[in-house]
């Protein structure tokens, strides 16, 4: 049986090889350490990720394949359309990250559990205030009805999770995001394990070796630190493809 790596406590920024990862459970590499932002933009960089519950030690995944969107393919297909007709929706970017990331908290029904145990909520919020980390927000009148939030390493963006609070959220929110990451030369959102959910709006499974390829490739590739509340406004730019929905 193969033994399961413990990270160095202090060494923050050394993981064992992503292709070393087990086949069962699917992708898990290591355990320990800490959610420092050293360690998980460390992370980030090699094509790993954290994904523990609560009363877990912390745990370290890569698995294979890689489920990933790209993003010049993300577009608001006609179902889309039929289910947002009439709503004047309003889009904004990292202008509520911490109540985004809380709403992908939320027991769901049916599943009462959650793997944003409340040390990775810090984790991502401290992320974001140094600039890493962002939300797509979706607002109905002042009500936060839908949102993303990920983590950007260069010119790849690892979205992490995404709630609706009404019909069609979550999915407005990840289209306005692909067509602004589009627009920004990031091609990938990595969305590490595919579901029936994420295949239905185009997500496909690339190989982990080709995924940890791309992850070098873009990662090291100059990226936009900082708060991106600026691009608001590029936000579903009217064209063939928009939603009914306004930036502000």
């Amino acid at each position: 049986m193969k033994r399961l790596p413990l990270l160095d406590p202090d060494a923050t920024d050394r993981f064992p090889d992503p292709r070393q990862a087990l086949t069962e459970p699917n992708g898990l590499l290591a355990f320990g350490g800490d959610l420092s932002p050293r360690r998980l933009l460390a992370a980030y960089s090699r094509g790993i990720f954290p994904w523990f519950g609560e009363g877990e030690p912390i745990l370290w995944w890569s698995p294979d394949p890689r489920c990933v969107f790209y993003t010049e393919r993300l577009k608001v297909n006609r179902s889309l359309r039929r289910q947002l007709a009439g709503k004047q929706w309003r889009l904004t970017i990292d202008h509520a990250f911490d109540a985004v990331i809380r709403a992908c908290a939320a027991p769901r029904a049916g599943d009462p559990g959650t793997w944003l145990v409340p040390a990775m909520i810090d984790a991502y919020e401290q992320l974001h205030r140094l600039g890493h980390a962002h939300s797509v927000e979706v607002w109905d009148r002042g009500q936060l009805v839908g949102g993303i939030y990920g983590v950007a390493m260069g010119r790849l963006f690892c979205g992490e999770s995404m709630f609706s609070a009404e019909s069609g959220g979550s999915k407005i929110a990840l289209v306005a995001l692909g067509r602004l990451l589009h627009e920004l030369d990031f091609p990938l959102i990595d969305t590490q394990v595919s579901n029936p959910h994420t295949l239905g709006l185009g997500a496909i499974d690339m190989p982990r070796g080709q995924f940890l390829q791309e992850v070098a490739r873009l990662g090291q590739s100059p990226g936009r630190v900082g708060s991106w509340a600026d691009l608001t406004p590029r936000l579903l730019r009217p064209g063939p493809d928009s939603a009914p929905a306004q930036s502000s």
